[in-house]
């Protein structure tokens, strides 16, 4: 048996999440789907870095699975990909250590969420970036940004759904990028819980849009509840980006 790690990226658009789902279309089951195809009906498992939600896109999510076949590396990723819908790619393939895990060896992860600036809404973008029509005060976004820096109890930003007992997370970076009517927000921490940045993205605009003041992101960390927090943003907008190992 050898172990191989994939870099895959996905369109999230027509998918009910990364994690496989009864009776629904998920990104793990097409990629076991194809493995299961080229090992001629024998189920191989995948594992992931992570899950991501319906609608939420991948451009460097990482996944891990053991294989008898004898198939030359560089034949991995066209073997693969012609058995996988257009909707997903392998874009990268190597040999990895017995014990490499995806998930467990993860060191941090980037997250990006794009937001999409215009009061004429695009059927182009619409399924990849967040149409956001109001005025938005950059200056005051960026004065938000350095409350979040750090290691914190992000429970305020996580989903009520989640059943994860430590909340306390590491965001080393955010950046905020405007590029024409794109504003671009960009995540690098140690990890994320269950809708963790789409509601600092939320929280973010609504700071921009003057329902929020900046300085009250550390009183929103101090409550350590969800109904302090912004909106969820939309799950279109967002990108599971690079994973750090």
């Amino acid at each position: 048996m050898q172990r191989y790690k994939c870099i895959i990226s996905y369109d999230g658009t027509q998918f009910a999440g990364y994690q496989v789902q009864p009776n629904k279309r998920t990104v793990q089951g097409e990629v076991e789907k194809a493995l299961r195809k080229l090992h001629k009906d024998i189920d191989v498992k995948v594992s992931a870095s992570g899950r991501t939600d319906a609608g939420v896109h991948a451009r460097g999510q990482v996944i891990h699975f053991d294989s008898p076949l004898k198939i030359p590396l560089e034949k991995w990723e066209v073997a693969l990909n012609t058995l996988l819908p257009e909707d997903i790619a392998i874009i990268h393939t190597e040999m990895a250590a017995d014990d490499f895990h995806a998930r467990f060896d993860a060191k941090g992860k980037e997250y990006r969420y794009f937001v999409y600036r215009s009061l004429q809404r695009s059927p182009f973008k619409r399924n990849y970036a967040y149409q956001y029509p109001y005025s938005l005060d950059i200056k005051k976004v960026n004065e938000a940004v350095p409350f979040l820096i750090g290691e914190h109890d992000f429970t305020s930003f996580c989903s009520a759904k989640t059943d994860v007992v430590d909340k306390v997370r590491e965001i080393r970076k955010i950046e905020v990028v405007e590029e024409g009517d794109m504003l671009i927000f960009r995540f690098v921490g140690n990890g994320f819980l269950y809708n963790m940045v789409r509601i600092l993205v939320g929280t973010l605009l609504g700071v921009g849009a003057g329902d929020i003041s900046p300085g009250s992101i550390p009183d929103i960390l101090e409550k350590r509840d969800r109904v302090y927090a912004g909106k969820t943003a939309p799950a279109q907008g967002l990108y599971l980006w690079e994973v750090h190992y």
